[in-house]
């Protein structure tokens, strides 16, 4: 007779889920703003580009009628809903809109709108206005794009700052990209001030909160384990800084975009794994992440939490108020 084959014990794996982590208050007013318009106006409902940068959101709003178009040129003639992403536009881009009689609606981020803000109140002093961020972002895009060509000087690394002109007489300023490392940042600002040590800060910090409290986050959380999943696109600025951060706790990182993206190689033989998400990435693909290691280890999890986070902005007067048709 044969013997029953004796069950193999999943290896155990202390799983550390880092909070805050996931959507933040821009990316949950950006859905919720495309939602609305659905409710109120129907399908099709046109997003310029992604309105936030993942995936799975995307295709859950294609699904429900959403047509994401790179151009304005790409909606049919006619007063339909278009709207522009969390990332921010170019001026250009809402003249055009106008110009066509289409019914614009600004997701916008509030937080980038400030950044915008800030620039064009540098440019109105006759400052020099330098940007701190990754050149081709669709956030850095639309900042640049609120002023005139060559208003604003593009950095990303101190090498950047190392090689700009000398100061030419005017007053300095910089603005920041708002997902940025802020490690990396800071190293940024220091060389700025170090090259033009009367520049005008922001009043308060560019960076935004979640990107912060989702960095200091998987910060505490990488100096205690072996390896860190970071669910998130891999076009997401502040996905790929949770990356990089990670790393630079000495952790074993890496940028998923959902469950069946995860590197298992990465993971094997470890004992403690940090799982988090970009603030683009919905607690579903989390879950999944979750369930995929409980398929193959015997998990323990617990959560970090470093802060809490009751940030919420409202949607558009027009769409509060608007009644579906």
């Amino acid at each position: 007779m044969f013997e029953a084959a004796a069950t193999v014990a999943k290896p155990r794996l202390r799983v550390v889920l880092c909070a805050p982590r996931g959507f933040c208050a821009g990316v949950v007013r950006a859905i919720d703003i495309v939602e609305r318009a659905l409710e109120i106006y129907g399908a099709p409902v046109y997003v310029r580009h992604e309105i936030v940068h993942n995936k799975s959101v995307v295709d859950s709003l294609k699904a429900k009628g959403v047509v994401f178009i790179d151009e304005l040129s790409e909606v049919p003639p006619g007063a339909h809903p278009v709207i522009f992403s969390a990332h921010g536009v170019a001026k250009s881009v809402p003249e055009e809109a106008k110009t066509r009689q289409l019914s614009a609606i600004d997701a916008t981020c509030p937080l980038v709108t400030k950044v915008h803000r800030e620039a064009q109140a540098h440019f109105k002093r006759g400052r020099r206005i330098i940007l701190i961020g990754h050149a081709g972002h669709p956030e850095v895009v639309g900042t640049i794009g609120q002023l005139p060509e060559g208003a604003v000087t593009l950095v990303g690394s101190v090498a950047d700052v190392e090689a700009l002109p000398p100061d030419d007489g005017r007053a300095t300023a910089y603005v920041t990209q708002t997902t940025l490392s802020v490690d990396d940042t800071r190293e940024i600002v220091a060389a700025l001030k170090t090259r033009f040590p009367a520049i005008h800060e922001p009043p308060m910090e560019d960076i935004c909160y979640a990107t912060t409290n989702r960095q200091e986050a998987v910060k505490a959380a990488a100096r205690n384990v072996d390896a860190v999943i970071v669910v998130g696109a891999a076009n997401s600025s502040n996905s790929q800084r949770l990356r990089e951060v990670a790393e630079r706790e000495g952790a074993r990182a890496q940028l998923v975009a959902d469950a069946g993206d995860i590197d298992w190689s990465a993971i094997d033989g470890v004992g403690s794994v940090a799982v988090t998400a970009g603030a683009s990435a919905p607690e579903t693909l989390v879950k999944r992440v979750l369930a995929a290691l409980d398929a193959r280890y015997a998990i323990e999890i617990e959560t970090l939490k470093t802060t809490s986070e009751s940030m919420s902005f409202p949607l558009p007067r027009g769409l509060r108020e608007a009644a579906p048709s």
